[in-house]
């Protein structure tokens, strides 16, 4: 199986297909953004090896206001962080060209140099249900940074992804403020935090079917592992992890304080299924002929393009029994199902084993980077009703996700809407056609 950019490539050999280091695919979003994926701003973003080397290295540190240390600042050509210790003292160090490595920004800025755009995810924001898409992320406060992080990788097998808080502005410098956390390494250096911090987690034994969460952590500026502050923000660094490493793992995630990202190597990808292998087993679900056992009517997932508008053949379940059946308008109050749509999920007795439960439409999770295996949609998180693999479903239901600027949930990858019930999925019950 190959990943879903790599099954449309039927280019001759002559062709020279770019290097791909990996891919960020940003939590929440069930292939695409609602409003679309425009340029930089998009869900998934593939690292590709440049035509020509990007990436930057630390060389001369000036201290205190010395013209030297002005010039730096004020070269446009030349890439600088800046450490404001007090209005008397800043100490520049001036980063210079690095021929091995190309450098990939990430931030919530669309100025030039950020390569890829994120903005603030909102839990549950392409479940529209009929098309009324709530992009509501425009006008919430924005807790990303504008130039929250780099990723540098190496230009040579194997390719290895590092990643770094803060990235250069249109002016190539990074800039730490008085009240930014920072402070002098043992051999000299400067190293700091950025504002609300850049938290990863490495999962233990990769990305596959045996995948445990492992433990956050957050970034330095220079890269370093710290344990994490007492809240986002606080002026307190955690305590330095020298054991681990700020190198991206396949399945890493990195989560910007508004936005999650889920880091996919290139080696990863290319054994998760596609979209084709996706809609091949919707297609399969589909006939099987799943029956409504009220009903009686035929149900059918929507294809994968259709993925958040509501159709009459729409699988529905109970969440609390597992039991899947069409839209029907009784055991609640009898509405009528225009009515009933916007009540998605409220508390119905599930005609079969009169189980009360939140009773919801089921989507299929069309993100195929979130996938652990290639296993039928057997599953479904709930509350959303997004259907993916048992494995899938189990891995993501343990993974603690940053919330906010203190707490942690798991969440659905495909929504992120936080999960509830006693594992956040359960296995669903499909009623088999009668003749």
């Amino acid at each position: 199986m190959f990943s879903p950019d790599q099954e449309n490539i039927t280019t001759p050999a002559s062709t020279k297909v770019p290097v791909k280091y990996g891919e960020l695919i940003v939590l929440g979003y069930n292939c695409s953004l609602p409003n679309g994926d425009r340029g930089r701003r998009k869900s998934r973003f593939a690292l590709c090896r440049r035509p020509k080397a990007s990436g930057v290295k630390p060389s001369t540190v000036h201290v205190a206001c010395t013209p030297q240390a002005a010039k730096a600042i004020s070269n446009k050509d030349q890439h600088s962080i800046s450490y404001t210790l007090s209005r008397a003292q800043t100490v520049v160090v001036e980063y210079t060209h690095d021929s091995n490595t190309d450098m990939f920004q990430i931030g919530r800025s669309t100025e030039s140099p950020i390569d890829f755009v994120v903005t603030d995810t909102v839990p549950g924001s392409q479940q529209s249900h009929g098309g009324e898409g709530q992009t509501q992320t425009q006008s919430i406060q924005s807790t990303i940074s504008r130039f929250a992080c780099r990723i540098i990788c190496q230009r040579s097998p194997p390719y290895t992804a590092r990643i770094y808080a803060a990235g250069f502005d249109s002016s190539k410098n990074i800039f730490l403020g008085e009240k930014a956390a920072k402070w002098r390494t043992q051999d000299g250096q400067m190293d700091g935090l950025t504002t609300n911090g850049v938290l990863v987690m490495h999962p233990r034994h990769g990305f596959t079917q045996d995948s445990k969460p492992g433990v956050w952590r957050e970034i330095s500026v220079c890269g370093k592992v710290f344990t994490l502050r007492e809240t986002r923000s606080a002026q307190q660094r955690g305590k330095m992890v020298e054991s681990e490493s700020q190198e991206l793992v396949d399945g890493s995630l990195i989560d910007l304080c508004g936005a999650t990202l889920l880091w996919r190597t290139a080696e990863g990808l290319s054994r998760t299924p596609t979209v084709k292998h996706l809609e091949a087993l919707r297609q399969e679900l589909n006939a099987g002929r799943p029956q409504c056992p009220v009903g009686f009517n035929t149900l059918a997932f929507p294809s994968l393009r259709r993925k958040e508008i509501l159709d009459e053949k729409q699988p529905w379940a109970y969440l609390r029994c597992g039991h899947v059946h069409g839209y029907h308008g009784w055991g609640g109050q009898g509405r009528e199902p225009e009515d009933e749509v916007v009540e998605v999920g409220r508390e119905r007795e599930c005609p079969m084993c009169r189980t009360r439960g939140p009773y919801v439409p089921l989507w299929l999770g069309c993100e195929a980077g979130f996938y652990l295996d290639a296993a039928p949609p057997t599953h479904a998180f709930s509350p959303c009703g997004h259907v993916c693999s048992e494995k899938t479903a189990a891995f993501w239901s343990q993974i603690p996700l940053p919330h906010g600027t203190h707490t942690f949930h798991a969440a659905c990858p495909f929504c992120v809407q936080q999960l509830a019930g006693e594992s956040g999925y359960l296995r669903l019950i499909f009623q088999g056609p009668l003749d």
